[in-house]
């Protein structure tokens, strides 16, 4: 089932500070936000919190607040979860299409921990038909995350796990927007549905480049330029969709 309670249950409502803490939040009108204030609850996940199993009916919304990530992970009947797609402070997870309470296909993990401001699907959907330029905002997000999970599979079928890394590393810098990334080989090797030695040989042949370096459990982006050389096409692409269609929801690293 969804999940009704987070670990960290806070007061209802969202202040002005964390409506800036999404892109998606911040790009509404002042008068959308006034009239999804209240209805918003705020809570804290831990990292693996499960927010949204598969066939789980999506009643609520999900918005990341500052560096909290989740990924969309697919089950295998082997038992493994690979990662299909994530998203953090520029998008939202769960009820923000439908008019309804449909199945969801994912299970919805999250990656980095943090504050995540939670909605009723029906409250939202209740607001898109009062004012329509949050309705197509909405859409455009929704256009630009189907971009990047459909130029993600392309990634997975010709590139190599290096360059994959790599692009999957900026992703990750760009929604916490610091440098030292929470992250074990374990995880790495899981997402990318690998061996972990795999992931252990990619890592040190970046590191020995200066584009990384890596302790236990957190991987500091040392050169974000020679990172970007190294990673594929596909991140610039899916950034230059987002450009395009929804200037702003993107979310550029602060100097």
């Amino acid at each position: 089932m969804e999940k009704e309670q987070s670990n960290r249950p806070m007061p209802p409502g969202i202040s002005a500070t964390q409506y800036r803490e999404n892109q998606l939040l911040r790009l509404m009108t002042p008068g959308v936000r006034d009239r999804l204030r209240a209805s918003f609850e705020i809570v804290r996940e831990e990292r693996g919190s499960v927010l949204i199993e598969p066939g789980d009916e999506t009643t609520h919304a999900y918005f990341p607040l500052g560096g909290t990530v989740v990924s969309y992970v697919i089950p295998m009947q082997d038992g493994r979860g690979i990662e299909a797609a994530s998203v953090g402070r520029e998008g939202s997870i769960g009820g923000i299409a439908s008019a309804g309470a449909y199945p969801f296909f994912a299970r919805a993990v999250v990656r980095m921990p943090g504050e995540i401001a939670r909605i009723p699907s029906a409250r939202l959907e209740e607001v898109k038909r009062e004012h329509p330029a949050l309705h197509d905002l909405l859409s455009r997000y929704i256009d630009c995350f189907i971009a990047q999970v459909l130029q993600s599979a392309a990634c997975a079928s010709v590139h190599s796990l290096e360059a994959r890394y790599a692009r999957w590393l900026l992703l990750m810098q760009d929604r916490i927007q610091a440098d030292d990334l929470p992250l074990t080989q374990e995880a790495l090797a899981e997402m990318f549905g690998v061996a972990r030695s795999w992931v252990t040989r990619v890592s040190t042949s970046l590191q020995d480049r200066g584009m990384i370096s890596y302790r236990r459990g957190v991987v500091h982006i040392a050169d974000r330029d020679a990172l970007a050389d190294a990673s594929c096409e596909c991140y610039a692409l899916v950034r230059q969709h987002f450009d395009r269609l929804a200037p702003g929801l993107y979310p550029d690293l602060e100097p």
